[in-house]
Parts: C-alpha cells; sequence; structure tokens
C-alpha cells in the first residue's frame, strides 16, 4: 500500500471515534474564525510551531492526516510543507480544557521552521538562539537533506549523493564490519564511535530513499503493539 494513502488509513483507525463524535462548533474559535494550533513532535515532545486554524483548515487536516492552517497574513489556506516539502503528518489532535486551542501531534520532515531551524522556538527572550538539546536525529536529517537539497564543496554527504546508492550502501557495509570489531574489543568508547558512524550512513540511505527515522519509529512502534 502506498504510504500516504496507509498513512491516512492509519490516522483515520486510530483516532476514528474522535473524528465520529467531533462536533467543530464544540471548539471556541476566536472572533476572527481561527482558533491556535499549536505543533509539537510526536516522537521527541518538540513544540515545534504555533499557527492557526480555522474550520476549512481543521477539515482538511482531519481529512488528509497532513496538517492544514490558515495564514492571517495572506488570508488564506496553507498546506504546511507544501512549497518546502516539510510537511506534518498528523498523529492525532488533541483541544485544551477550554475548547479554545488545539495540540497537534505530528511527524515533522525537515525544519518546522521557515529559518531552517527544527522549532520555531529557538531563540531565548532577548533573541539570541538558545541553547536547548534537539533530538539528534533529527538535526542530523535536517543537515543530510539540506545537503542533498543544497549541496555544499567539499562535503562529503555532497559525496555519497553524487556517488549514489551503491557507494552509500558499501559504506553501511564497512561501517557495519567495524561496528562488528568494536564490539570485540573491551573499549566502550570504541563502539559508540563506530555506531555513530553507522547511523550516519544509515541516515544518508534513508534520506535517499525518501524515508526518515520517524519512518523507523514507526515501524518499531507497529511492532511494540503487537507484543
Amino acid at each position: 500500500m502506498d504510504f500516504q494513502v496507509d498513512f491516512q488509513v492509519d490516522f483515520k483507525a486510530n483516532f476514528k471515534a474522535d473524528l465520529e463524535d467531533f462536533d467543530p462548533d464544540d471548539l471556541a474559535f476566536g472572533p476572527e474564525g481561527l482558533i491556535p494550533a499549536v505543533a509539537q513532535d510526536a516522537a521527541t515532545g518538540q513544540v515545534l510551531m504555533l499557527a492557526y486554524m480555522n474550520r476549512e483548515s481543521l477539515r482538511k487536516t482531519m481529512e488528509t492526516g497532513k496538517a492544514h492552517y490558515y495564514s492571517r497574513s495572506r488570508n488564506c489556506l496553507w498546506l504546511k510543507g507544501e512549497t518546502s516539502g516539510h510537511f506534518q503528518s498528523v498523529r492525532k489532535i488533541l483541544r485544551d480544557c477550554d475548547d479554545d486551542a488545539l495540540l497537534l501531534l505530528v511527524d515533522q520532515t525537515g525544519a518546522a521552521c521557515h529559518t531552517g531551524n527544527r522549532t520555531c522556538f529557538y531563540r531565548g527572550l532577548g533573541g539570541k538562539a538558545a541553547n536547548g538539546r534537539e533530538d539528534i536525529f533529527q538535526t542530523l536529517e535536517t543537515v543530510i537533506r539540506d545537503r542533498r537539497e543544497h549541496p555544499k564543496e567539499g562535503s562529503y554527504t555532497k559525496y555519497l549523493f553524487e556517488k549514489g546508492l551503491d557507494k552509500m550502501l558499501k559504506k553501511v557495509g564497512e561501517e557495519s564490519a567495524e561496528v562488528i570489531i568494536a564490539a570485540k574489543n573491551p573499549d566502550g568508547a570504541e563502539l559508540v564511535y563506530e555506531a555513530a558512524d553507522l547511523i550516519f550512513h544509515l541516515s544518508v540511505v534513508l534520506a535517499e530513499k525518501d524515508l526518515s527515522w520517524n519512518d523507523v519509529r514507526r515501524e518499531l512502534e507497529r511492532r511494540h503493539r503487537t507484543e
């Protein structure tokens, strides 16, 4: 089954009761017909962005499983990721106790912020970049995809994409062997180092196949649910 179709079926199946019982009149839309919507990474809990929805964007989100918002500056609906490719696949939609705000649990592709940052909340009150830790797997994915879309001279990642899948798979094989050798040695630091190399090259292969660690997480979660 096509992944997008499969995701939509999974989205609607998991929250069928929510979708059947939902009445938009139960939500307290503001005077302009908008309600604030916070997007949060379903896997890590990281808050990604704040946007607004109207009834139509909420309906489109529920129908497609992809986050749609309402742009107050452009006065129109917008599909998150339509131009950047940084889509938000919605796992679940929650509403707060006063029914005047929504929380979207999403799988974020690439960066959520138009600045290229993973989250829109990357600065402290003074305006300087905060030192909060991000999910390193997602940060790695963002960098790898950026190198693919905007190649930089001298970049090893650029070199791998230029050489193609066979070269990437050869490196995965080599790094797997290095992990095996390191695991036989008493130095745990060596194993960690080689495991990091393997994960990097696996990340490149996933990006080459237009997959991400969120896809791996979903498979692990599926296995966990069936145990």
